[in-house]
């Protein structure tokens, strides 16, 4: 079962929120470092739904084959 998480980094002063899906919140955090080697991972959560359709950010779950 897969679920929807909200990843965001910071790579040279710049912050960053992905969607991934991943079966859990370590999983969802080692897709983003594998595409972003050079991102500190500064938080992981469950995305919500309502928010993500106001704030709109890139979403690598359709990569993911």
């Amino acid at each position: 079962m897969t679920t929807r998480y909200m990843v965001g980094t910071s790579e040279a002063n710049r912050s960053l929120s992905v969607t991934v899906e991943a079966e859990d919140a370590l999983i969802a955090a080692l897709k983003v470092k594998h595409e972003h080697p050079g991102a500190m991972i500064t938080y992981v959560r469950k995305a919500n739904a309502r928010g993500d359709r106001r704030n709109p950010h890139p979403d690598m779950a359709e990569a993911d084959g």
